[in-house]
C-alpha cells in the first residue's frame, strides 16, 4: 500500500505538472470506485486544476470553484499522468480526468480487489468527510512533540498496531512502521500506553528520520511519469532472514494473513525471537 512518502512525492510531482491545466472531461470506468454523486463528476469539465496535495494517505486534487477530488489508493492504486489517453482495452482505469491538450490524469488499480476509491466534494463536503475528519495528526513533517501523551489512551494496544491506525497518527502503514520501530529500537509489541519520555522522543525522531530520508531519495529519483512501483528504501521490512544493518543479528519476522512484520531481536526485543503466527501460537 502506498504510504506517506509515496503519496507525498506523487502529490508533489502531479501538482507541479497540473497546476493551471484545464480539465476537458471526467469519467469513472471503475463503477465501484466513485463513492459520491453530488456534485456530479461532469461538474469538473472546463475547470482548472489548482493543486494536488496529500492528507494522510489520501490525495486531494483541488479544482477551481471549490471542487475537490479526494482519492485513496488503497493497496494497489496509482494516480499517474499520461501524455496519451487510455485505450478501450484498458482494464486498470478507475478514474479518468482528460486534460486540454490531450493528456490524462488516471487513477489505475492493479489486481481484482477494486478497493481504491474517489469522491468529488465541495469545500464543505471535504471538510466534513469522515475519511479525513477522523484522521489523527500527520506523522510527517511535524509529528506531535509528545507522542507519549498521544499514545497513552491506547493503553494495552501494541505499537505496531497503533502506529498503523490512521485515527491515531496518519500516514504510515506496514512498511514504514517496521522501519520506524527499528530505528527507535522499540519492540513492535511494546504497549503503546507505556512509552516513557525517552522512548517517545526516540519514536518521534525515528519518524522524522525514516520518512524524511525516503522523501529525500524520492526527490532525487522519482520523476514524471510516476512509475507503477516506486523504489522502497527499506532496511528491515521485507528483509527478514538477512543480517540487521545495525548489529548483524538475523532479522526475524511474524507472518500474518496479509502482512509480514519484521524486527531485530537484539535491538528491539531484548534477544527474544517472537513466536510466528504461522505456528498457530499466541504471542506471550
Amino acid at each position: 500500500m502506498p504510504e506517506l512518502p509515496e503519496v507525498e512525492i506523487t502529490a508533489r510531482r502531479l501538482s507541479a505538472a497540473l497546476a493551471g491545466v484545464r480539465i476537458e472531461s471526467a469519467t469513472s470506468p471503475g463503477i465501484n470506485a466513485l463513492k459520491t454523486f453530488a456534485p456530479p463528476l461532469d461538474a469538473l469539465a472546463g475547470r482548472k486544476i489548482l493543486s494536488v496535495r496529500r492528507i494522510g494517505k489520501h490525495l486531494v486534487v483541488d479544482v477551481e470553484d471549490e471542487l475537490h477530488v479526494l482519492l485513496h489508493l488503497m493497496s494497489a492504486g496509482r494516480l499517474q499522468l499520461f501524455d496519451k489517453r487510455a485505450g478501450i482495452k484498458d482494464r486498470t482505469s478507475r478514474l479518468l480526468l482528460r486534460l486540454e491538450g490531450g493528456g490524462e490524469l488516471r487513477l489505475r488499480e492493479f489486481g481484482t480487489r477494486q478497493a481504491a476509491w474517489v469522491k468529488l466534494l465541495d469545500g464543505a463536503g471535504l471538510a466534513a468527510d469522515e475519511a479525513l475528519a477522523t484522521l489523527g495528526p500527520d506523522a510527517w513533517p511535524d509529528p506531535p512533540q509528545d507522542l507519549a501523551v498521544l499514545l497513552r489512551p491506547q493503553k494495552g494496544r501494541p505499537l505496531q498496531a497503533v502506529l498503523r491506525d490512521q485515527r491515531v497518527i496518519a500516514g504510515i502503514g506496514r512498511s514504514w512502521v517496521d522501519e520506524i520501530l527499528w530505528v527507535a529500537r522499540l519492540s513492535p509489541f511494546k504497549r503503546a500506553g507505556e512509552l516513557d519520555p525517552d522512548e517517545a522522543a526516540a519514536l518521534r525522531a525515528a519518524m522524522l528520520d525514516r520518512l524524511g530520508a525516503a522523501l529525500t531519495l524520492y526527490e532525487e529519483v522519482v520523476h514524471l511519469p510516476i512509475p507503477d512501483k516506486l523504489p522502497l528504501p527499506l532496511r528491515i521490512h521485507r528483509h527478514h532472514g538477512e543480517p540487521c544493518p545495525r548489529c548483524g543479528t538475523t532479522l526475524e519476522a511474524i507472518h500474518y494473513e496479509d502482512q509480514v512484520l519484521a524486527y531485530c531481536p537484539t535491538d528491539q526485543t531484548g534477544g527474544r525471537v517472537l513466536k510466528d503466527r504461522r505456528l498457530s501460537r499466541l504471542l506471550k
